[in-house]
């Protein structure tokens, strides 16, 4: 009896469960810097503009091409963006039609305001399911399921 092939198995399975687990962890997010930028069809500035981005619009990167970032929205959309027109702040964007943003991390603290689809919150901290949220009139906390990223 040989232990050879189960012993270059686990070592697969390894190095499989730790690609995954980088790939899923591994996803980095920016956020547009002013009001008005534009997301483009293509990484440079002779292609179709696609949308007029706000300022905060949380973006996931995709990948880099020059000075370019080829990236995606909350609802998939993706484009390209110039990398001098984000930054890494934290922001976060509603996802859902309305939730509730509450006076602490629970859902028996009180509710101070209400967050609706679309909305674009600044991220302050996170404490497990909770995201703390900052806007100019409302500050709370909003569980993490709602927002994105």
């Amino acid at each position: 009896m040989t232990f050879r092939p189960l012993i270059k198995t686990i070592p697969l399975s390894l190095l499989a469960s730790a690609f995954a687990v980088s790939t899923v962890l591994g996803a980095e997010y920016v956020s547009v810097v002013k009001d008005g930028v534009n997301l483009r069809s293509g990484p440079n500035t002779n292609t179709d503009i696609l949308y007029q981005l706000p300022s905060g619009y949380p973006l996931e990167i995709l990948s880099k091409e020059g000075q370019w970032l080829k990236v995606s929205d909350y609802e998939g959309d993706k484009g390209y963006i110039t990398e001098s027109l984000v930054s890494k702040t934290p922001y976060v964007i509603v996802k859902v039609k309305e939730c509730n943003i509450r006076s602490g991390p629970s859902a028996n603290d009180s509710v101070v305001g209400k967050g609706v689809k679309d909305v674009i919150f600044k991220k302050v901290e996170q404490k497990g399911d909770w995201i703390k949220i900052s806007h100019p009139d409302l500050t709370g906390w909003v569980q993490k399921d709602l927002v994105w990223p």
